[in-house]
């Protein structure tokens, strides 16, 4: 599978430069564009889930761990931490939000039945996957609940709680945006108490601060190493990131409000970059220096995590519900919720089971990828080479984009 990826992983990268040189200062709006701001937020908490708050601390000592590891001796642990979670790997999003905002409304691949189903595969399986990383990583974060350790009964209801959560809130498009920027105040919050704790005590200063944060210029001294796999862990984050690529591309690209495609480029790659860089960084300092978390931040992390869970399968649920229209309006709010509950908490379970792996939701997305790219060839290219400007029919209209954010 690792051929696979990296075929997937050359082909996005050779595509992000063709479309920046041939399309890269076209402004792109969406269906429901919202200003730049609302448009971030919205793309930060339905791109990342609980793994941000919470594998840091859990992966820092394995990155550090050179004899099991020596493949990591290029970097320090708090770059690769960023390597395998920002700047590079949000060009995957970009290049699916692009396509469908602009492309994919000439083309129509993604209505084509088959095409559609192996869409809604990738995303039911992904959402199902987002419950099982908060089921999996409850037991390191809330040990006093168990023996930190195993999943308990009280874990199983904390994720059956968030799918129902989510599963309400994806009967309404009002709730994006409290979502979404509730989510991203609540992360900032998060940060800057964590960052008081660790920076502004008796035994540590500010300056401190910026020499950890510093380490990661290291990533950006070996960009190389983080394009293909650089061993099977990295495979399964870039196979995972692959899994969220098309549903999140498809999910923002209604959502973006008249930027030029390298800003688009540019307002997805760097500017959730920042927070992660500033958020890794607090991590790895709390680890390096064997900071004791408290429990009361323990919780927080919980809390936040939950909710960008409840943010991220809100978003999923909408686009598997739409596209396979088993809308609350086709069956009433009471079926919607309770089928949708049901089913995600049975593949939860599959991917709790080891039944199911990620990697293959990835693989398939890389599949629908390469496809597309044929069928353009093949029955669209002329259509898709007159491209000069978004789909007529999607207009900015000020006072909506105002009433939205």
């Amino acid at each position: 599978m690792t051929i696979w990826l990296s075929i997937g992983i050359l082909f996005t990268f050779s595509t992000i430069v063709f479309v920046l040189l041939r399309w890269g200062n076209m402004k792109c709006v969406g269906v429901t564009p919202v200003r730049t701001f609302a448009f971030i937020a919205i793309l930060f908490t339905s791109g990342l889930d609980v793994g941000l708050i919470m594998f840091p601390l859990t992966e820092f000592a394995g990155y550090a761990d050179l004899a099991t590891n020596p493949e990591y001796g290029f970097s320090n642990p708090l770059a690769i931490e960023f390597g395998f979670w920002a700047f590079f790997i949000w060009a995957f999003y970009f290049l699916t939000c692009f396509y469908f905002c602009v492309i994919e409304p000439r083309v129509k691949f993604f209505e084509i039945p088959l095409v559609k189903f192996i869409n809604n595969l990738v995303i039911i399986g992904t959402s199902a996957f987002t419950a099982y990383l908060l089921l999996a990583n409850l037991p390191w974060y809330l040990p006093e609940l168990g023996d930190g350790e195993s999943i308990v009964g009280t874990f199983y209801l904390v994720v059956f709680a968030v799918i129902a959560v989510s599963v309400f809130s994806s009967t309404s498009i009002r709730y994006v945006r409290v979502l979404s920027l509730g989510s991203s105040w609540l992360f900032l919050s998060l940060i800057v108490m964590m960052w008081s704790t660790a920076f502004l005590s008796e035994t540590s200063n500010v300056g401190e601060f910026f020499t950890t944060i510093a380490l990661l210029g290291d990533y950006f001294t070996n960009l190389e190493h983080f394009i293909l796999p650089i061993n099977d862990y990295h495979e399964f984050y870039l196979y995972w990131w692959f899994a969220w690529s098309i549903m999140i591309g498809q999910f923002t690209s209604r959502f973006v409000g008249g930027m030029r495609t390298y800003q688009v480029l540019i307002a997805m790659m760097v500017l959730p970059s920042i927070p992660i860089a500033i958020w890794f960084s607090v991590l790895y300092y709390y680890s390096a220096n064997a900071i004791p978390i408290s429990s009361f931040y323990n919780l927080a992390m919980v809390f936040v995590g939950v909710t960008f869970v409840i943010n991220s399968l809100d978003s999923l649920v909408r686009l598997y519900t739409d596209n396979l229209n088993l809308t609350v309006k086709r069956f009433g709010k009471v079926k919607y919720v309770v089928g949708n509950i049901t089913f995600l908490s049975g593949l939860t379970l599959l991917f709790k089971l080891d039944f199911l792996q990620i990697q293959w939701v990835g693989a398939l997305a890389i599949a629908l990828v390469l496809a597309c790219f044929s069928y353009i060839l093949v029955s669209h290219y002329r259509k898709v080479a007159a491209i000069d400007s978004s789909p007529a029919e999607n207009k900015i209209d000020f006072h909506k984009i105002e009433l939205v954010n």
